[in-house]
């Protein structure tokens, strides 16, 4: 197949029709194709795009917008925030949004703004949006330090608590997706992706004690996160059910700096053989800190991180680590929310329960002989 050329043909826009002709389809298949629609085989999707490709086609938005009532936009409201986590799930996002063909707006929040997920979704409700995802990582009402574990919801309790009592969350009238929090708001369809959190911290927790630490110490992040709070959750529910001591926690800001502080503390307590670090960047600076203080690890005390981040691999020791899978998460995510958008009166589609994986490197191992607890 080749693309029209000469006058007149190079300046006209190609249109579905002569998609369908070039691909030798019906324009209703073309339509299917780009919305991806279930009932088209995989030889005829290919054919399709390849023939959009070769015309240089691009769907008419604005059109389908009039046609449909909808904008084909959706808003994304996010932590403004340079941290590898809220960040890394945002560029997700905007790769998964790019690929539903939709346009993507985006309203950051500003840590320590309570009012701030509402204006965001108030601003993109005002620009006209056809579906809204909310990646806001804190509670902005609070969330104290880690002295008493018991009032401090984890996205979990949050969500069951909404659920039995009257609350005065936002009202919107577009589907949303929330990713790895509770919902802030009341709309038609309220999704969720990445909740994942507390599993991925018990196979973290529980890889220790399989190599025969008698318990593990958490470098915890802030609690005003979700995510903080529910790999401490996943942490102490790992303990917890193996019957092993559940040590006092140490609370980090997600820094290295911070982990680097609170290494220093804990290379002075001879009962800690093994540290689960809510992050790898507060797992490198504790690291540092242990090495320091002239303890090996793993030899002395292993320590296991979260999230993989790209130098993971290439500090001494290697880190072992929890990856998050950020664009799995905002791929399937993103699918079900244009499902609902195009679908509205269809069932959802049901959410995956990805497997939890771990990336085992040097920086683990059987406790030492060498490092036995003080009596």
């Amino acid at each position: 197949m080749q693309r029209a050329t000469g006058r007149g043909a190079a300046s006209a826009t190609p249109r579905s029709v002569d998609v369908a002709r070039l691909a030798g389809v019906s324009q209703k298949t073309v339509s299917r194709v780009f919305n991806d629609e279930q009932y088209v085989s995989a030889e005829v999707r290919r054919r399709v795009l390849q023939a959009a490709e070769e015309l240089g086609y691009r769907r008419n938005n604005a059109a389908r917008a009039l046609a449909s009532g909808r904008t084909r936009a959706i808003g994304v409201v996010t932590l403004g925030t340079a941290l590898y986590g809220p960040a890394s799930l945002l560029m997700g996002v905007e790769r998964a949004v790019r690929d539903t063909g939709y346009a993507l707006r985006v309203v950051n929040t500003v840590e320590g703004d309570p009012a701030g997920v509402a204006g965001a979704v108030g601003s993109l409700l005002d620009q006209g949006v056809d579906g809204i995802v909310i990646s806001e990582p804190i509670d902005e009402r609070g969330g104290g330090d880690t002295r008493d574990r018991k009032e401090q919801p984890s996205a979990g309790d949050e969500r069951r608590r909404k659920e039995a009592d009257g609350d005065d969350r936002l009202r919107v009238d577009v589907p949303v997706l929330v990713l790895s929090a509770p919902s802030p708001v009341v709309a038609p369809r309220v999704l969720t992706a990445g909740h994942h959190a507390d599993r991925m911290a018990r196979v973290a927790t529980e890889h220790l004690l399989a190599l025969g630490h008698a318990t593990v110490h958490h470098l915890a992040g802030p609690q005003r996160w979700y995510a903080a709070r529910d790999r401490l959750e996943g942490w102490r529910t790992a303990l917890t059910a193996h019957g092993r001591t559940v040590p006092p926690v140490v609370e980090g800001d997600w820094s290295a700096a911070s982990g680097y502080a609170a290494g220093r503390a804990l290379a002075a307590d001879r009962d800690v053989t093994a540290v689960f670090a809510a992050n790898d960047d507060m797992a490198i600076g504790l690291i540092r800190a242990l090495t320091e203080a002239g303890l090996r690890v793993p030899q002395d005390i292993s320590v296991v991180g979260f999230d993989d981040i790209p130098v993971a691999g290439f500090v001494t020791p290697p880190l072992t680590t929890v990856p998050q899978r950020f664009d799995a998460v905002a791929q399937e995510g993103l699918k079900r929310l244009v499902h609902v958008i195009e679908n509205p009166d269809a069932p959802p589609l049901p959410a995956s329960d990805p497997p939890v994986d771990l990336v085992v490197r040097a920086s683990t191992a059987a406790p030492s002989t060498r490092r036995s607890p003080a009596r």
